[in-house]
């Protein structure tokens, strides 16, 4: 073989890693945290809308709130499509998500229509607060993924949507109204910044 033969073997070794190292297979540190916690966020959303669906399913808010619900599988279902695309760590507390979403959506509904859509109100104020920081960080990324950001404002969109359905149905008439979107948007935050590092 000759020298430059050897030469350019050993140039394709150190370039293969670099390869493997690309932007897809691992993500930088803000795509990592925003993929994961939108999966948990929209996962526990969706939980949210079962358990308010096992209560108020078969009521006159029924079909408003499987309406919603739809959505919130379909930007489920988008979160966990990223999160194989981009190789993104999921939050190890979904389990926790699971439990808790459920029992949030079914504890409102107890409540009635209204509180069912007192906590939607709540939930996706803080979600589209949420979503609205998000977007302003990857605007001030120089190479913004253009895909995922145009996923967040979409869904930023859809949940502002939601939480005007549920001013619309009856939220601000719910009892103790300020009390429990206090208490649920507090939990909502709290779970986000667990979701961002467990």
């Amino acid at each position: 073989m000759t020298s430059s033969a050897l030469r350019n073997c050993y140039k394709k070794l150190l370039v293969t890693p670099r390869r493997l190292h690309s932007s897809t297979s691992h993500p930088d540190k803000l795509l990592d945290e925003i993929i994961r916690v939108d999966h948990a966020g929209e996962f526990a959303a969706d939980r949210i809308y079962a358990g308010q669906m096992a209560i108020l399913g078969n009521s006159t808010i029924g079909p408003k709130i499987k309406e919603m619900w739809e959505q919130e599988k379909q930007h489920r279902a988008k979160f966990e499509e990223l999160i194989n695309k981009h190789r993104a760590r999921p939050t190890a507390l979904l389990p926790v998500w699971d439990i808790a979403g459920f029992a949030l959506g079914a504890g409102s509904a107890l409540l009635g229509s209204k509180g069912a859509m007192a906590c939607t109100v709540a939930v996706e104020s803080v979600i589209v607060e949420h979503y609205n920081e998000q977007i302003r960080q990857l605007l001030r990324k120089e190479n913004v993924d253009r895909t995922l950001l145009e996923t967040i404002q979409q869904f930023r969109n859809e949940e502002q949507e939601h939480h005007d359905a549920g001013i619309q149905y009856g939220a601000l008439e719910a009892p103790f109204y300020g009390a429990i979107t206090k208490v649920i948007k507090f939990g909502c935050k709290t779970a986000i910044e667990l979701s961002k590092i467990i």
